[in-house]
């Protein structure tokens, strides 16, 4: 059974592939619940952290595509995509985020593939992406959100930086050191997109509502 298929130098997931891929993102949120519910502090029903997972899960898969300006070779700014990926490790904690991010890399993997190997599908995608779930390291901090979510873009900006160093490098200009082409690159977009977000979480109306919607997330 054939899950990947080659066309013009990348690979993109078949039927097949699609239902494993649909099948791991499943498994992840389902440990991501175990972990959600191991967490001593609160008792949320793991009903309930699926709906909040969901809907944060869902809000990043829309604002993805809600494209601010778009790079031609991959990467763009979005309506606060990556907020909501870090807000469930805001919610939840550490592993929870970690795990909920870690699936939502492998959605993206479905909707909008371009992979060129192995290596590169798990910097991409897997690390890239799942690297927004270290929010959740402050998730029990006051106002945990705002250092949470910069952890987790400097965790996505790490693994794309160091994708276009291996990967795309030969993409770079002439006379240009790869490595400083990529943290341009990949800088430009997660620094814009970020300096948004942390602007309008800078507002305090934003950081109450936020509190707020935590303790409903965990009540």
């Amino acid at each position: 059974m054939q899950f990947f298929v080659e066309n013009e130098g990348a690979f993109y997931p078949t039927t097949a592939g699609r239902i494993l891929l649909i099948v791991i993102f499943v498994a992840l949120l389902a440990v991501a619940l175990i972990f959600g519910s191991k967490r001593k502090e609160y008792k949320t029903t793991p009903t309930k952290q699926l709906v909040y997972s969901a809907a944060a899960m869902a809000l990043a898969l829309v604002t993805s595509n809600l494209k601010l300006f778009r790079l031609p070779m991959g990467g763009s700014v979005t309506l606060f995509s990556m907020f909501f990926i870090c807000l469930i490790g805001y919610w939840y904690g550490l592993s929870a985020g970690l795990t909920t991010a870690f699936a939502y890399g492998l959605l993206q993997m479905i909707i909008d593939p371009y992979i060129i190997s192995v290596p590169q599908l798990f910097c991409d995608y897997i690390l890239a992406f799942g690297a927004l779930g270290l929010s959740g390291i402050f998730s029990e901090k006051k106002n945990g959100m705002i250092p949470g979510y910069i952890v987790g873009v400097i965790g996505r900006f790490i693994f794309a930086f160091l994708s276009g160093v291996i990967f795309f490098g030969m993409y770079a200009p002439e006379n240009m050191n790869p490595a400083v082409y990529s943290f341009l690159y990949n800088g430009s977009y997660i620094a814009a997109e970020a300096v948004l977000t942390l602007i309008v979480l800078a507002i305090p109306a934003v950081r109450n509502a936020l509190a707020q919607l935590k303790k409903m997330a965990n009540s």
